[in-house]
């Protein structure tokens, strides 16, 4: 890794550094904070966790290999370099923000309340037509992960695609000024983390902190169908682009043709073009990604057919509107997240199928106060929707039952309080040729129905 000796990650974090000479000219190879991957002289930076301390490894890290660790505490007598500092976790953060600082890539930034990672991966697709792409893995979007996901770049990267989570006040300052954007996106403002952010205004003050440390030259892609990113102003002295299904707007798309659970058709426009794309995974959600995946194609300079050929080639992710085949079923695998918005977007997805549909919907969580009032709402939206089978699994998932039958006494809706409970009952709720969506918000693992009903 170029430019971290062990002098520079102890200048960048304030840190004190205990150990020879020779090694605090040395570099290292890589950066960890788990101690089962250590790799020849990488850093370990000892972690206080929940459940376990960082600083228990410290001693093995460095009989595996590690040149190297970052601790809060004094180790007396080390026979091994260690550099001392205040908080683990400020150093995460403060050395990967100096490793930022010295590369010489493009950093797009992407946060937003729904479609974060389907949006980072659909311009991953489109950059990597042209560019050797970094992105995201994972759930890796937070203060410990996106510092990870800087750690991870090399030289030979042209272009990081880095997905940025939140869920309070503060920590998109945070992550930005590690991330040092050179494109904003931002998806929409929806109704996530309202536990801390409060309101949609809220979240759009949190969400628009990644501006505070971009590159003032850079770029600010905005949805513009949103009416809260709409209403954004300059920031840096930089104007906003907007894209949308609205025509007025830089980039927006027309002639929509919905291809069911085949994906969509559009034709795409930009300020001086348009051209014609085939999106293979479902949902009207996936145009607005494809849209954005477009502006930041071209504002770093790729032309349509680069472009077009980067939207064909998105392929889907596990639990992210994955669809699976099996012989007797169609499983639309969505569980990874879910809110408000992204399950009616879902459910939306299932109305595309053919023949009878069975929605496994779950509880979502950080809804804040109108939490009952959201899941309720979701339950109106899915039998408004036509869904023939309605399960619905969790504590929260009870109101989404209410919902539905509030507005549908007649459909077939079944509530169980546990994932256990369900899977015990589930023969004589799946028929053969059913679609079938699982979706809840991650902390429910529904990932164990959808590999019950791959077996199936």
């Amino acid at each position: 890794m170029k430019n971290m000796t062990l002098k520079e990650i102890a200048v960048a974090c304030g840190g004190i550094y205990y150990g020879d000479e020779e090694s605090y000219y040395k570099q290292v190879t890589s950066v960890t904070i788990d101690s089962r991957r250590i790799q020849k002289d990488c850093l370990f930076i000892a972690l206080r966790g929940a459940r376990v301390d960082g600083h228990m490894f410290i001693p093995q890290s460095i009989q595996d290999g590690a040149l190297c660790a970052v601790s809060e505490k004094r180790i007396e007598s080390a026979s091994y370099p260690y550099i001392m500092v205040n908080s683990c976790a400020q150093a995460l953060k403060d050395i990967a923000e100096h490793y930022r600082r010295s590369l010489r890539l493009k950093v797009v930034g992407i946060s937003g309340s729904v479609g974060k990672t389907s949006t980072k991966e659909m311009i991953a697709s489109v950059l990597a037509q042209k560019y050797s792409v970094l992105k995201t893995e994972g759930n890796f979007n937070n203060e410990i992960g996106l510092p990870l996901t800087i750690f991870n770049i090399r030289e030979d990267h042209e272009a990081a695609i880095l997905e940025m989570g939140i869920s309070d006040f503060g920590e998109m300052e945070r992550l930005a000024k590690v991330a040092r954007p050179d494109v904003c996106v931002l998806t929409n403002i929806g109704c996530a983390h309202l536990e801390q952010l409060k309101s949609r205004e809220g979240i759009l003050k949190a969400k628009t902190e990644m501006f505070l440390y971009m590159n003032p030259e850079g770029d600010i892609i905005l949805n513009g169908d949103d009416d809260m990113l709409a209403s954004v102003k300059p920031a840096n002295h930089i104007e906003p682009v907007f894209f949308g299904l609205n025509p007025d707007l830089a980039y927006y798309a027309d002639e929509i043709e919905n291809l069911g659970l085949k994906g969509t058709a559009a034709r795409f426009h930009t300020p001086d073009s348009e051209f014609r794309a085939h999106i293979s995974i479902p949902g009207a959600h996936m145009v607005y990604n494809a849209l954005a995946a477009i502006a930041v194609g071209r504002v770093m300079g790729m032309n349509d057919e680069e472009i077009r050929q980067g939207i064909e080639s998105l392929a889907p992710l596990a639990g992210r509107n994955h669809l699976i085949e099996t012989e007797t079923l169609t499983i639309i695998d969505d569980c990874y997240n879910a809110n408000p918005a992204s399950m009616k977007a879902s459910l939306d997805v299932l109305n595309k199928a053919g023949g009878r549909t069975v929605a496994i919907l779950g509880d979502m969580f950080e809804l804040g106060p109108k939490e009952h009032e959201m899941h309720r709402e979701t339950g109106a939206f899915a039998a408004d929707a036509g869904i023939d089978e309605l399960i619905c699994i969790g504590s929260l998932a009870e109101d989404i039952a209410r919902g539905a039958m509030e507005v549908n006494p007649e459909m077939h809706v079944h509530y169980y309080e546990t994932k256990t409970e369900f899977l015990e009952n589930i023969d004589p709720l799946i028929n053969t040729n059913d679609t079938i969506l699982v979706k809840a918000s991650h902390a429910m693992e529904f990932p164990e129905i959808v590999e019950v009903l791959k077996k199936r």
